[in-house]
């Protein structure tokens, strides 16, 4: 009997191991809506229409976002401190609103329907802006006959690229999430795919901000604003015929409803017992039987945040009830309890990530108005457009990611046997050093640029640019690149992976929000700054123009400013723990009917 119990489990496994191998066995679906074979659905192949779009959206949307200030300050005339400001808003908004479209996403739309609406909602957008250039009645006047555009051209002009916005909101975190759900979790080769598809995602994202800021920006610059929009809004109609073409290679997962409604019940849960004592063995907490068929993953108990185990407390009168007779207002499984636990986990990194996201505010403002004053001549007179410069960012970032995914990974994998090479936060902590080091060098810089330009106005040759060459810019934008490839791409992995599975679009918006609060953090201390410098009679750090500013002390109080966060979230990170998960059981039967266990 037990010899043939023993063959029997060698059975099962074996016949575990090929199903694994056929089929999929997350939560996942195919276009038909049946479980996805393995080697027709999902990783690279799918993944790679989904980056193509993020490829093209990416192109549209820096296409629009790295000339913006140079089109407020020329186009709509407003100063400099005013289009810094517009711009910071925009990004912020643009960057808040993935918290909501993550959401509907998850709880209700679903990841693949989520971006299709959105996409739509970006052409329309691109379709106004396009508009605003062509249908006389709404043309910008010119710019040498007035100092202010038609008050109607402002008004579809903001209007399409707050559209552009909304549809962000739904686009970044439904897409970048969609595309990580092309590979299973637990299959151990698809799972070392997942972890290179956030570098290369953010690869095609790069490629597509590097033609944005050369190409399009060109365009804009030497053709015309029009022309552009007309180039942009084709681009934008060609990725959605793109995206749908992928759909029978895809996996899809169904939205479960809304992902914070289980969190209200651990919380209301574990109010309600807050008097009960503690238990001694977390065995004695619910949690749904592992013999018994879920959907979702189960989570492994943890000492953090005690207080909330108590929701999962049996009581007495709750004994002997079936899971359907149990109020999830009253009694939590351990697994929910966890993820609220996950959920909270987060918002200490959340929270000390938002300095480097000041840093990365001022690549796409100051940063690029330094260079509109500078010797942007290169061979035989061509000028590079002001907004190109950021070019050099994404360079930094795609060197950084290649030589991260392709030799510095598999040699810190083989050292100290992590799947990962280095722990998330790891990365993220070495790309917040380069933020220091990139304001620091930023500030350098701008103190030598008005130096020249002091030195010029006294010689009476100043005419607004100075000779000095804008690749004196090369270093700051490398280095605030080179951190993006460990702090950005570091984020997206651990706001998807560290995140309950049910809401991690939601998990992607939150990496997005970084950026979008750091946009508003920058503008309110852009006014406390100019209100603080300008007191007693000095003079501000933020002056009519470039020329009459003091940039580089600002960029010295924002180098200070990550030195001191850099502490906190190097002393919060340390002390961090990593979602844990427990192991599948599948449930094989012999022959001779009887259940045999075994873990997948």
């Amino acid at each position: 009997m037990k010899q043939a119990l023993n063959k029997t489990m060698t059975m099962s496994s074996q016949s575990v191991e090929v199903d694994e191998e056929k089929w999929v066995h997350d939560s996942s679906l195919d276009h038909h809506g049946r479980t996805p074979l393995r080697a027709s659905t999902g990783v690279w192949k799918a993944a790679l229409f989904i980056i193509a779009i993020e490829f093209s959206e990416r192109l549209t949307y820096f296409g629009i976002a790295t000339n913006l200030i140079n089109y407020l300050t020329k186009v709509i005339h407003q100063d400099l401190k005013t289009a810094a400001k517009s711009v910071n808003y925009w990004s912020g908004v643009t960057t808040m609103m993935p918290l909501l479209g993550g959401f509907l996403a998850d709880a209700y739309f679903g990841r693949f329907f989520m971006v299709l609406i959105s996409s739509i909602i970006y052409l329309m957008g691109l379709s106004l802006l396009t508009m605003s250039e062509l249908v006389p009645s709404l043309k910008p006047c010119e710019i040498v006959t007035c100092e202010k555009p038609k008050k109607l051209h402002a008004v579809f002009f903001f209007l399409g690229i707050y559209m552009i916005s909304i549809a962000t909101g739904g686009h970044k975190p439904s897409l970048e999430s969609f595309g990580a759900d092309q590979f299973d979790e637990d299959h151990s080769k698809e799972r070392k795919q997942k972890m290179s598809y956030f570098n290369w995602w953010s690869t095609g994202l790069c490629c597509g901000l590097l033609l944005g800021v050369t190409v399009i920006v060109y365009i804009q610059d030497e053709v015309s604003w029009a022309a552009a929009d007309i180039a942009l809004t084709v681009i934008m109609a060609i990725s959605i015929i793109i995206f749908l073409s992928g759909k029978r290679f895809y996996r899809y997962r169904l939205p479960e409803g809304s992902p914070l409604t289980p969190m209200l019940h651990v919380l209301v849960a574990a109010i309600t017992k807050r008097k009960l004592p503690h238990p001694s063995d977390p065995a004695l907490l619910y949690e749904v039987p592992k013999s018994q068929k879920v959907h979702m993953r189960l989570l492994c108990h943890t000492n953090k945040l005690s207080f909330l185990d108590k929701a999962a407390i049996i009581e007495d009168r709750e004994k002997g009830s079936t899971d359907e007779q149990q109020s999830p207002w009253r009694l939590a499984t351990v697994t929910r309890v966890e993820e609220l636990k996950l959920v909270l986990n987060t918002f200490p990194i959340w929270f000390t990530t938002l300095a480097f996201g000041l840093c990365v505010a001022q690549a796409s403002t100051f940063f690029l108005k330094q260079g509109s004053t500078m010797n942007r001549k290169i061979w035989n007179g061509f000028e590079i457009p002001p907004a190109s410069i950021y070019s050099l960012a994404a360079i930094g970032l795609i060197i950084t990611v290649c030589i991260y995914d392709r030799i510095l990974v598999p040699i810190l994998r083989k050292r100290t046997g992590n799947e990962r090479g280095i722990n998330i936060l790891q990365r993220i902590g070495i790309g917040m050093v380069f933020s220091v080091l990139s304001m620091a060098t930023a500030a350098l810089v701008e103190k030598k640029r008005l130096g020249v330009v002091n030195k010029e106005i006294l010689q009476g040759g100043h005419t607004g640019t100075v000779s000095m060459s804008v690749f004196w810019l090369v270093p700051q934008f490398m280095i605030i690149g080179i951190g993006d490839g460990f702090t950005l791409i570091g984020l997206q992995e651990y706001f998807y992976d560290q995140v309950p599975d049910n809401m991690r679009s939601l998990g992607i918006a939150l990496y997005l929000s970084v950026i979008g609060v750091s946009n508003f953090v920058s503008s309110l201390l852009i006014t406390i700054v100019d209100h603080l410098s300008s007191k007693g009679g000095n003079k501000s750090w933020f002056g009519k123009d470039l020329n009459h500013s003091r940039l580089d002390k600002f960029y010295w109080l924002l180098a200070a400013i990550n030195v001191v966060n850099l502490c906190a979230y190097i002393f919060i990170a340390k002390r961090y723990s990593y979602k844990s998960v427990q192991k599948r059981a599948v449930v094989a039967v012999s022959s001779d009917d009887d259940a045999v266990a075994v873990m997948a």
